[in-house]
């Protein structure tokens, strides 16, 4: 029998909308800690917020290139992930997972095929990879920032190689999109949004509903 999907919820700000998340069964959430995000979260506000989800739900804190000081202040947070959503290299990926002493998933932004040559150095490093779609040139931030890349480019992929997808799933996608790419798990940030950073618990439901659904 298959691993059950995994479902994270990214973005959330609010113990409202964590509340959501987990009543409707999701088992990951992520909360940004990037200035420049509409779903930024501050280190006091993160603290409270991994501490609500302890016991209940997986937490996962997404940074972008972030230094020492920083991985290690939200490390100390204790939170069952930091997700690593920048330019690192793979170097500095492992060098972050043995510092932080927290499992690391890495986002990798997927363009074109090169992308995809890409990803099997990172699985080595981080204990997930979660391939986004790529910014469109001249974003101010990372992330596929609501769009969906070729899943296509995914065929290329070994397929014992597992990972997480990401970019542009919304509640009307992710069955196909689990039904095209078979991925371990699925991650939707404003894809469940009514506005940049808000979420909206209806869509929220009804993306979990349709992605256990497609399984």
């Amino acid at each position: 029998m298959a691993d059950p999907l995994i479902v994270k919820i990214c973005g959330i700000k609010t113990y409202d909308m964590l509340d959501v998340a987990i009543a409707a069964g999701a088992d990951m959430v992520g909360f940004m800690h990037f200035q420049r995000s509409p779903r930024h979260v501050s280190i006091d506000d993160l603290g409270g917020l991994i501490s609500a989800a302890r016991g209940r739900i997986e937490s996962c804190v997404v940074l972008v290139n972030p230094d020492n000081s920083c991985v290690a202040e939200v490390a100390a947070l204790g939170p069952d992930w930091i997700q690593l959503h920048g330019p690192e290299t793979p170097h500095r990926v492992e060098a972050i997972r043995a510092e932080a002493g927290v499992e690391i998933m890495k986002a990798l932004p997927i363009g074109g095929a090169e992308d995809v040559a890409r990803v099997a150095e990172f699985s080595e490093v981080a204990d997930r990879v979660l391939l986004d779609a790529k910014p469109p040139k001249g974003a101010d931030r990372p992330g596929g920032l609501g769009e969906s890349f070729d899943w296509s480019l995914l065929d290329a992929l070994d397929p014992s190689l597992p990972f997480m997808l990401s970019g542009g799933l919304t509640p009307d996608n992710v069955a196909e999109a689990i039904n095209r790419v078979k991925p371990l798990g699925v991650d939707v940030s404003s894809g469940v949004e009514r506005a940049p950073g808000v979420k909206d618990k209806r869509l929220i439901e009804a993306f979990i509903r349709n992605a256990r659904a497609a399984v």
